[in-house]
């Protein structure tokens, strides 16, 4: 009798339950969720085109199987697996839900009971239930409540972390990153281990909603600097971001230069070791590259391997690299300046040489050295954009024979045609993509002033370009810096890198308040005292033994 009574007011309850439910969808405003399952239904069907990757999975539970649910998620953006174990097979196989009466107490024991994923969010509105949807999430309908369960489901096929292709390294991490966001910034937690690194995450783009983190050491980056990378990439309006490039031409400072005042990488370690100096990394979900700011243009011309070797072995690297960025901005130039307005300043040996290969040349010295450059750019572009089995084939094969044809059809001198190939060359040398095309680009300006003014128009770009990178910020920060302006006790991580155990600070413009980056006596010493006094006393020990 007792169990009777019990079942009827259970009964009268969900009655009434049904009806304020109609109530409430009456009045609900029409972001908001509806009570009835059908129309919740048709209303996804309805934004979504009736898609045809879209999984409905429908369900009853409860007492006689009177409460209907239904499961959706996306073909290929979920595990298969775990929404069958997890999902599926929790809800069918509990035996609480076959005793549930009333909706509310089904939503209730799948959010804390049922459901046996790491992540559960119980929405209301069509925008976040949507979203989640199109993130690769489980949604769970239930009849006669307005609100959906969201369970984390991710999956499906993504490439797997490999060695990085642009930012290739002897020594070190072999792993890049990859197209999953939360593989990346998981990759970096793995270096640094500790709570306060810190990752705030936003959806950027009215259609594509694509995630984008921003990942910073609480307490070592500056705060300022974390405020204005929030406002830049809070005021994003844009209908799609396709990779984080889009991101980087939205939040630079300046736009109206060829060099890149934000530096991109693929590499964790890279990432970990400019946290811990302070900056700031940008991640864009479906993309393998990581934005870092504040960018310093010292940073184009490091790599992270300089940490990893001793540093006089490091520096001799750096400067190498400086010299031969160098040659491929102004290689051509000179060479042009040289023949055209400067020929004293050539041994004449070389002079006699050079007029003689140039005797059957029909063009001046600024067309021969145009018509090789364009050709050259011209077999690179198609090197990239061509297979790779083809790419390097036809990069080579075509700088032979074009190379080779030139010089005996008297187009060109071989002079010019080696001044070109080392320039080439040294473009190559640059670790960064980005100032190594920037170099391409201001080589062209060399090579008019050098044609117009000789030697003196060189100079004259040379200190014009000075002034314009030292015009740049990057996010409030000098380009330059700390170059221009000058810091002393940071001018030893730069075109010559100090040991190690020298690093005692971090960049005063940059970080925040905590500087210190280690402690006080870091600089290895042998305890050669020690062991002499101990094996001296060994000594006499044996002596006196004897």
């Amino acid at each position: 009798m007792f169990s009777f009574l019990k079942r009827k007011k259970q009964i009268n309850d969900k009655k009434i339950l049904e009806i304020n439910n109609q109530k409430q969808t009456n009045n609900r405003p029409p972001n908001l969720i509806e009570g009835s399952l059908s129309k919740n239904l048709e209303i996804i069907k309805q934004k979504t085109g009736n898609s045809s990757d879209i999984v409905i999975r429908h369900l009853k539970i409860g007492h006689n199987f009177q409460i209907k649910i239904a499961l959706l998620y996306i073909k290929g953006m979920v595990d298969n697996q775990s929404v069958k174990d997890f999902v599926i097979d929790s809800i069918m196989n509990n035996q609480n839900l076959s005793e549930k009466l009333i909706p509310l107490d089904v939503l209730e024991a799948l959010t804390v009971d049922v459901i046996a994923v790491g992540e559960i969010k119980v929405v209301s509105d069509w925008t976040k239930l949507l979203s989640a949807l199109m993130s690769g999430e489980t949604i769970i309908l239930i009849d006669g409540v307005s609100k959906g369960v969201c369970a984390s489901t991710q999956g499906g096929q993504r490439r797997s972390v490999q060695e990085s292709t642009t930012d290739v390294s002897i020594r070190g991490s072999k792993e890049a990153f990859n197209e999953s966001i939360e593989t990346n910034t998981a990759m970096v937690r793995r270096i640094i281990n500790n709570t306060d690194l810190w990752v705030e995450s936003i959806h950027i783009g009215k259609i594509t909603k694509t995630e984008v983190s921003i990942m910073y050491i609480n307490g070592i980056a500056n705060n300022e600097i974390i405020e204005e990378v929030r406002k830049r990439l809070n005021r994003i309006n844009i209908d799609g971001i396709l990779e984080s490039g889009y991101i980087e031409q939205l939040i630079e400072d300046q736009t109206n230069t060829t060099f890149p005042t934000i530096y991109h990488t693929e590499r964790p370690d890279s990432v970990a070791g400019n946290l811990l100096e302070g900056k700031i990394a940008i991640f864009v979900n479906g993309t393998p590259f990581v934005l870092l700011v504040p960018a310093l243009f010292i940073d184009f011309f490091q790599s992270v391997e300089d940490y990893y070797e001793r540093f006089d072995i490091s520096s001799a690297i750096r400067f190498l690299r400086t010299v031969v960025f160098f040659i491929s901005l102004v290689g051509p130039a000179i060479y042009i300046a040289a023949t055209t307005f400067h020929q004293e300043m050539i041994p004449t040996e070389l002079t006699i040489i050079i007029a003689a290969q140039r005797e059957s040349v029909p063009f001046p010295a600024f067309i021969e050295a145009l018509i090789m450059e364009i050709t050259f750019e011209i077999l690179r572009e198609a090197g990239i954009r061509m297979p790779k089995a083809m790419g390097s084939t036809i990069s080579i094969v075509g700088a032979l024979v074009i190379g080779q044809a030139a010089i005996q059809a008297g187009i060109v001198s071989p002079a010019m045609v080696i001044v070109v190939s080392l320039t080439a060359i040294a473009s190559f040398a640059t670790p960064s993509y980005a100032v190594a095309i920037s170099a391409r680009l201001v080589r062209f300006i060399f090579m008019i002033s050098a044609a117009t003014f000789g030697f003196y128009g060189i100079i004259l770009v040379f200190i014009l370009l000075i002034v314009h990178l030292c015009s740049l910020r990057s996010f409030g920060v000098p380009y330059m810096s700390p170059l221009a302006p000058f810091i002393r006790e940071e001018a030893g991580d730069t075109i010559f890198r100090r040991p190690i155990w020298a690093y005692k600070k971090r960049p005063r413009l940059i970080s925040g308040q905590n500087r210190v980056s280690q402690g006080e006596n870091q600089k290895p010493q042998p305890p050669r005292t020690r062991i002499m006094k101990n094996t001296t006393n060994r000594e006499k020990g044996e002596q006196n033994e004897s």
